[in-house]
């Protein structure tokens, strides 16, 4: 069967649950790889640690890919381009004050880059780039490479070639890396030096991450095949596996890793998953209630869960990267565990109780404007 002639046309009227609940997980393993990394760097404990909680972000693309497709039903460049300025663009911008006031006031401790530069120039580079001021935020210029992109997708998706790169698509996510940008890596450079390897690293991680925006569409266009990853579960369990395997030893002796191949193997296992349960998962109320919860706060959390990460480990005198306790895996298990479950509940505090003054303020304030949620 050919991708074009595979595709449905359902009617679509609301996010469908079992990818609502995706996207509360997905977040939930965004915060796990930047609250629980431990072990010395380039050790065998630290790159099989990685392996396993980090490259999140390549679900997320999945989930905007997927959604993408399934609203695109009413897509009109002028409006999405609106509800994305609305609903992505404005509340990066609001949630990046803190990241801003960290950069100018705590250089050292915050990492930035850009410390000395003029202050108002140094905004405008920050926002436009993401990856200093708060770290996850990164993605955001990424995506709107995306939104700005959106007319060729849907151009390419009626013609009916847009799945057929898809195998190029996964080989150029295979053989191009994820871009890098530490703050180490700036150290002596140049501040336009600085700010082009940032510029770099988004741009090298949109040629990445395209294949999974794209195959995030052709799963809402074609929703049978998710029943088929289900019915496949254990050759994606072991491609998975294998995959992950391949990459600590690359990591280990080689010193290059791509957690995302592994990642696409847990996506499409996740999301069978979830579907198929899918009944299960809505006629539990409370487990339902819970996961919907953490979903609508998914954008909030990835906004703000880097500031209480920071706080947490100035608090604690903690690295960003956990060393190993006297040898103890599971007493470390049991510090990174703990920094995890901090940051993910007072994220969830501070953006409940933000949200709740905001409505007493004015309960017709629109607060995805202000937080994502």
């Amino acid at each position: 069967m050919s991708f074009e002639n595979s595709i449905i046309k359902p009617q679509k009227t609301k996010i469908l649950n079992y990818i609502n609940v995706f996207r509360g997980l997905a977040i939930l393993l965004i915060i796990m790889g930047h609250t629980m990394q431990f072990g010395k760097n380039d050790s065998l404990a630290h790159i099989v640690n990685c392996e396993i909680i980090c490259g999140g972000t390549a679900l997320f693309i999945f989930i905007s890919g997927f959604l993408f497709q399934h609203l695109s039903y009413k897509y009109e460049f002028k409006n999405y381009m609106k509800k994305k300025w609305t609903n992505v663009v404005m509340p990066y911008l609001i949630t990046s004050i803190p990241g801003l006031v960290f950069c100018l006031y705590c250089p050292a401790a915050y990492k930035n880059a850009f410390m000395g530069l003029n202050p108002f120039i140094q905004v405008l580079a920050l926002l436009t780039i993401g990856r200093v001021h708060n770290i996850p935020t990164w993605f955001i210029p990424m995506i709107v490479i995306f939104f700005i992109f959106s007319w060729v997708f849907i151009k390419l998706e009626k013609k009916g070639v847009l799945y057929k790169f898809l195998p190029l698509l996964f080989l150029i996510t295979i053989v191009v890396p994820r871009g890098v940008a530490e703050y180490e890596s700036t150290l002596g450079l140049s501040y336009i030096a600085k700010y082009y390897i940032y510029v770099k690293y988004i741009l090298l991680n949109f040629v990445h991450f395209l294949s999974l925006y794209v195959f995030g569409m052709y799963c809402s266009a074609n929703k049978n095949i998710i029943d088929k990853f289900y019915d496949n579960r254990l050759v994606l369990w072991f491609l998975m596996i294998l995959c992950s395997g391949i990459d600590i030893l690359l990591q280990y002796k080689y010193n290059y890793s791509n957690y995302t191949i592994s990642k696409i193997f847990l996506t499409m296992l996740t999301v069978a998953y979830l579907k198929h349960y899918d009944e299960f998962i809505l006629s539990h109320k409370k487990i339902n209630k819970t996961l919907d919860f953490i979903a609508k706060y998914s954008f909030g959390l990835f906004f703000v869960h880097w500031y209480w990460f920071f706080i947490y480990n100035q608090i604690f005198h903690l690295p960003t990267v956990a060393p190993l306790v006297n040898g103890d895996y599971i007493l470390t298990f049991g510090v990174i565990s703990m920094r995890f479950f901090f940051v993910a509940l007072i994220s969830l505090l501070s953006l409940f109780i933000t949200k709740t003054i905001l409505l007493k303020i004015n309960k017709n304030i629109n607060t995805r404007e202000f937080l994502g949620l």
